[in-house]
């Protein structure tokens, strides 16, 4: 077992030199004065947001000049660190950086502990080698949820399989509670705050429906979210409720130091630069005092609650030794994570969905590659038989799905889950009202199919990454028509960074707050463990990308697209084209499959329907005919820039060349060929696959037809964008940067 974990300290000592190499991303920092010259403390505003933990290694880096240091403090825009070196009185302008190897390095110091320890190798050696016989009296059994509650009290270690919406936070919160019930203490641990809250709540709420909820016996313990408990289960109420005057003083201290900051912020003075610093000193004392408190609500609970990443660099956890330790969403945490949280307690369940994302790791070494960017249902064997229906004898599979209506499930229940999980019989039913709202009403699943439209997928230069505007202006109105019909939970989830961020600066400016409801657009990673009653899913590639990126071909393209199905409760709605990726794309993938699934399902919505599926237009995204130019000539004679594309192999008509010429504004050409027809045009020999008028970088038309367009079938439709944040960035995106 030890030569284990020296493969996987080995492991973490590549990604840190990778992470140490490579680094993070800068965080531009600005008007750097220095506060106390004794330990080099700065004090800098900054153009973001900024949330690094308090204590965390930070470094700053100005022209050829590095220094390592300390974050003191990060509320807002404004920042106070503690340096390694003198940088002088004042700093206009820096690049924080705050490395992540951090937390790697925590946990190589904990696999060294286990290393000195009997037991835990022993714990540590279950995990990885998991029985082959179980020790739960199966004649006893009363129910699938009974069944849980007997392998985590008779076996050492229990693999719970937990694909989407089969209930995984309420079997847990029922198993942990159970425990809490007999006595025995319970340590839930998962990689994110948001899954260790979920779990948290459901325990605390179940406990009190059973009258049997104690303050400070369950515990969430780190991070107070945004969302409130209704139960005291945070640290933050625990304090409030048992040392008032505590909580009130670090308040005080806190809003007073806010107050002095944005003083200083405004007007930077040495009166008010002292003031500060005897304020950190003094909300020193006081979050010391509230630490050694915490200290006590650990010792005192019974059940307790944090990341993966808190247990392993705080003392009060990773000292503490439980009867059960509970780990939510395993499939997403590094194998050594797993079993430190699993040396901590005499029985260890492990749950999550290894068909969903795996772990994150950057460093190309292969034994990365090996323990941190696969989870520990593959590297303990666990799933080596689930394809035959033969699962592990230490293998719990949630078997029965309630979340998504079955028209959706029918392709992941049997292509990605291998016939192993079912509908819950009334699951339509309770999705019918999703179900009969716009977009495609009374459909729960859709494909848009952008076929023969154009070729619009291109890759932005600077994001460098994928975007496909004509997907994204489609996949928003389908948005705001779900809005319009009373939808208020959308998830919008595609492959690439950059067309998530340009959808989402078309939802910032295009709908008001009251539009918006609850509407994320996001990349895969930022979905996994959430829901909505609509998800909308952009492939994005296409046209003139000769082959389908890796995001979607690649070893993990089967979890991608599984997560972003899985997401919905009653209505999938999937953008792509069909006609690329049956050219370009093996049978044998699972995106293939999808759309060959869908195709017959009849859920296809060709290019000529959308005249009839778009029912409502929002003021700033108009749809119509191309071939009516009406508009975009009217834009034309007013603009005092105009930005034109002319593809190869197509022209301007004389009607068009008349318009541009006869505009007072000025006319930038895109095209490998000078337009002569417009000799005051300023031309730049630059080929953009498809054809688009930007208008004062304001307006933006994609569609508008030119001679000759190839690929592209009637009837030919064109859509107008006005929006100068979104314009502009797709502009930018486009562009050359010499242009």
């Amino acid at each position: 077992m030890k030569e284990m974990i020296e493969e996987w300290q080995l492991a973490l000592r590549a990604e840190i030199a990778h992470l140490k190499k490579f680094g993070s991303r800068p965080i531009k920092i600005v008007n750097g004065r220095l506060l106390s010259g004794d330990d080099f403390r700065y004090y800098f505003d900054a153009r973001s947001l900024i949330q690094i933990p308090s204590g965390s290694k930070i470094r700053i880096e100005m022209k050829h000049i590095k220094r390592d240091g300390r974050m003191l403090s990060s509320e807002g825009k404004n920042v106070i660190l503690s340096l390694e070196g003198d940088f002088g009185d004042q700093i206009r302008e820096a690049d924080l950086y705050h490395d992540p190897w951090e937390l790697l390095d925590e946990l190589h110091e904990r696999l060294e502990e286990i290393k000195k320890s009997k037991r835990r190798l022993a714990r540590v050696r279950k995990l990885m080698n998991p029985p082959k016989t179980v020790k739960h009296p199966e004649e006893k059994i009363k129910s699938h949820l009974h069944e849980l509650i007997l392998r985590s009290k008779y076996n050492p270690v229990t693999y719970v399989w937990g694909p989407p919406g089969t209930g995984k936070t309420h079997n847990l919160a029922r198993a942990a509670a159970n425990h809490f019930f007999k006595g025995n203490s319970v340590l839930i641990l998962s990689h994110s705050n948001q899954a260790v809250d979920v779990l948290m709540r459901e325990i605390a709420l179940f406990a009190e429906k059973r009258e049997k909820f104690e303050e400070g016996k369950i515990m969430r313990y780190g991070l107070q979210r945004d969302v409130p408990s209704i139960l005291p289960l945070y640290t933050d109420q625990l304090l409030r409720a048992q040392h008032p005057d505590l909580a009130e003083e670090k308040e005080s201290i806190v809003e007073e130091r806010k107050n002095l900051k944005d003083d200083l912020s405004n007007s930077f003075s040495n009166r008010d630069s002292t003031q500060l610093l005897k304020l950190e000193s003094k909300l020193g004392n006081v979050l010391e005092k509230i630490r050694r408190k915490e200290m006590e609500f650990v010792k005192n609970a019974t059940i307790i609650g944090t990341t993966l990443t808190k247990a392993a660099i705080d003392e009060t956890i990773y000292r503490k030794r439980v009867d059960v330790v509970i780990i939510d969403e395993a499939s997403m945490a590094y194998v050594p994570q797993a079993a430190f949280a699993a040396s901590l307690g005499k029985r260890v369940v492990i749950c999550g969905d290894f068909k969903q994302l795996p772990p994150i790791a950057s460093s190309r070494h292969p034994l990365v590659s090996k323990w941190l960017k696969e989870d520990v249902f593959h590297r303990a064997g666990i799933i080596e038989t689930v394809q035959s229906g033969n699962l592990h004898p230490q293998l719990f599979l949630l078997n029965e799905q309630r979340r998504m209506h079955p028209v959706i499930s029918a392709f992941t229940n049997k292509t990605i889950y291998h016939s192993l999980v079912k509908d819950y019989p009334n699951t339509a039913a309770l999705r019918e009202v999703i179900t009969e709202k716009l977009p495609f009403k009374g459909r729960a699943s859709a494909l848009i199919d952008t076929s023969h439209t154009g070729a619009y997928c291109f890759t932005g230069h600077s994001s460098k990454s994928r975007m496909n505007v004509w997907q994204l202006f489609l996949s928003f109105q389908a948005i705001y028509e779900s809005l319009q019909s009373g939808m208020t939970s959308i998830g919008y989830v595609t492959p690439y960074r950059a067309q998530s961020k340009l959808m989402g600066l078309l939802i910032e400016d295009l709908l008001s707050q009251t539009d918006q409801a609850d509407i994320l657009s996001a990349t895969v990673h930022r979905f996994q463990g959430s829901e909505r009653d609509m998800m909308v899913f952009d492939t994005v590639d296409s046209d003139p990308e000769f082959r389908p990126g890796m995001l979607l071909t690649g070893n993990n393209s089967e979890r991608l697209i599984n997560v972003a199905m899985t997401r919905t409760k009653g209505k999938f709605i999937h953008v792509s084209n069909v006609d690329y990726f049956k050219k370009r794309m093996a049978p044998s993938k699972t995106l293939r499959q999808l759309v060959e699934h869908q195709l017959q399902k009849n859920e296809r919505i060709g290019p000529t329907q959308i005249g009839k599926w778009i029912t409502h237009h929002h003021a700033h995204l108009k749809w119509s005919h191309a071939l009516n130019t009406e508009d975009v000539f009217h834009d034309i004679q007013k603009a005092n820039e105009i930005i034109i594309s002319i593809p190869t192999g197509t022209s301007l008509t004389k009607e068009w060349i008349k318009t541009l010429k006869s505009s007072p504004g000025k006319t930038i050409i895109l095209s490998q060929t000078v337009v002569q027809a417009i000799p005051l045009a300023v031309h730049v020999a630059y080929d953009v696959p498809f054809p688009f008028v930007a208008i004062d970088r304001k307006i933006f038309y994609l569609g508008v037809p030119f001679e000759g367009m190839k690929n592209v079938l009637p009837p030919a439709v064109s859509v107008r964008l006005e929006s100068a944040l979104v314009t502009g960035e797709i502009v930018n995106q486009i562009l050359p940067s010499d242009a």
